[in-house]
């Protein structure tokens, strides 16, 4: 029995559990909030914060907003600190043993992020509830559970500093996976072990013959690069030269638009996407239809979700999310509305601001899109520019040019007195620049009003510059970045964006005075 047919069979017993009985959506975030609450009340963040109180309430949501404050990472750090130091019961109960290491969105630093036990469960019923998903879908082949997946994820090999293990979340989680089902998961735990990026493509490279993929998960950019690495080692067309039952690609953590033109080059015919919301604070979302415009909030599965509207009443101009934020419940959003996403976990996440921003595509099923991070926005003088206009613009370019443009970022710098947009824009033909500029600009103005108006005042120009593709991976390898779940940020700020025009100015042959500009905006 295949991997895929025995989580089939879980998995039925799963969404059993899950669906009986079927309270309303509403209800079923009342009980999550109540078990987390009655889980930790005797927590030191559950005395603290009176968790005994807010249980006993009548309006336990709203004593909830009221005895806990929002959090950001450097706001519970202390507390997570704790936790990772081998203190028993600090903001979930028992003692914490596996963190998993995630990037800053703007200095890069990095954070641990805590796994307790109850949430590698629910982690592993988000996957289970996805595969279902897939493997029900009609546009999924049959015989899609006989083949094996290749899960492009990060290594195996944990940091473990005598108390705790940390690591990226899909080392984690492929590292206490039972050794049976390595032969169902590609590449092996050998290759996952291997401490180097480079080492570990190579030994995909070289395995690819001997497996059976049938499904493949992992960032979009480096899933490209391991697919134009086997196709041109074994001298093949395609990928489907290789894996004939290649048909399903589960992706997230990045938009998935601009990378379609490139993947296809590299197919010989039709993937069905299936896009999947795993952070490393929980699984959050999966699309339920391969057809379906956004993803289903997984509303029963150990986290609470609020929804602060991300707009200037709610956050700074430095977009940090203000102490009295107003924060909505699931009853209370709106579609096509741009939040912020608030979570408490069972892993002792409380009213925790995962930085991710997202829309409502639909509220019968409370699906969502992701449509950015709250320090990914530009807005130096209120052109509030998201990654989802910046995707959009890059996309309508990529058509009128006919070209794959994969990776972009983009920075605020200071011009004059007033301010402009550097952009940086991979790509490996000769385009004329300045029109490039304009179109971008024009397209920017149609898909968002507030920079049109900007682009008038305080927003006084802006700048393209095109480069290699080659030198976003290079950067991300100079700042140990590299690895299967490592995304490119699509905008820079702080140390970040210095380090990047510091790079850019040892790899390009002229020096341009807009990479020895001090980007502006923290």
């Amino acid at each position: 029995m295949s991997i895929i047919s025995q989580i089939v069979q879980q998995g039925n017993k799963i969404r059993k559990q899950l669906s009986i009985p079927a309270p309303n959506k509403m209800r079923q975030q009342q009980i999550v909030l109540r078990k987390l609450l009655e889980r930790a009340m005797f927590t030191e963040f559950g005395k603290k914060y009176n968790f005994e109180k807010i249980i006993l309430s009548q309006e336990m949501e709203k004593t909830f907003k009221e005895e806990v404050p929002i959090h950001n990472y450097i706001d519970i750090k202390p507390w997570w600190e704790r936790a990772r130091a081998g203190e028993r019961n600090i903001t979930w109960v028992g003692r914490i043993k596996y963190f998993a290491l995630s990037s800053g969105t703007s200095d890069g630093g990095t954070k641990y992020i805590p796994l307790s036990s109850a949430m590698l469960k629910a982690i592993k019923r988000g996957g289970v509830r996805q595969i279902l998903r897939v493997t029900r879908s009609k546009k999924s082949p049959l015989d899609l559970v006989k083949t094996q997946s290749l899960m492009i994820a990060g290594s195996s090999t944990l940091q473990f500093d005598g108390v705790s293990y940390s690591g990226d979340l899909s080392g984690i989680t492929i590292s206490i996976q039972p050794v049976w089902f390595e032969q169902f998961s590609k590449p092996e735990s050998a290759i996952l072990a291997k401490s180097s990026w480079q080492e570990k493509i190579e030994a995909i490279v070289e395995q690819a013959p001997n497996w059976d993929i049938g499904s493949v998960a992992g960032v979009p950019a480096w899933v490209q690069i391991i697919f134009e690495k086997i196709i041109e080692h074994h001298k093949l067309k395609t990928i489907h030269d290789i894996w004939p039952n290649l048909n399903v690609y589960i992706h997230g953590g990045v938009a998935i638009e601009p990378y379609k033109k490139s993947l296809a080059k590299l197919f010989g015919r039709e993937v069905v996407y299936w896009e999947t919301y795993l952070a490393s604070e929980g699984f959050l979302a999966y699309q339920h239809q391969s057809t379906s415009d956004g993803m289903r909030l997984f509303l029963n599965n150990g986290v609470y979700f609020e929804f602060i509207p991300f707009n200037e009443t709610n956050f700074d101009e430095n977009f940090d999310v203000k102490k009295d934020a107003l924060s909505l419940e699931l009853s209370e959003v709106e579609l096509d509305k741009e939040y912020a996403i608030l979570i408490s976990t069972v892993a002792g996440a409380w009213r925790y601001l995962i930085g991710d921003t997202i829309k409502f595509v639909s509220l019968r099923n409370f699906e969502i899109k992701i449509t950015g991070r709250t320090k990914h926005f530009l807005s130096l003088c209120g052109e509030h520019l998201s990654v989802d206009n910046m995707n959009n613009a890059i996309a309508f370019l990529s058509d009128e040019y006919q070209i794959v443009i994969n990776e972009f970022t983009t920075m605020g710098i200071p011009h004059g007195e007033l301010f402009a947009h550097q952009w940086y824009i991979g790509c490996d033909i000769e385009l004329n620049t300045e029109e490039l500029r304009i179109k971008l600009d024009n397209h920017l103005k149609i898909l968002n009003d507030d920079y049109a108006v900007e682009r008038k005042h305080g927003l006084k120009d802006v700048f393209v510059t095109l480069i290699p593709n080659a030198y976003f991976n290079e950067f991300l390898q100079q700042r140990g970045k590299e690895g299967g779940q490592t995304k490119f940020p699509r905008v820079l700020k702080g140390t970040v964006a210095s380090d990047w025009i510091s790079f850019l100015n040892t790899k390009m042959d002229t020096e341009k005075t807009i990479l020895n500009s001090t980007p502006a905006g923290a």
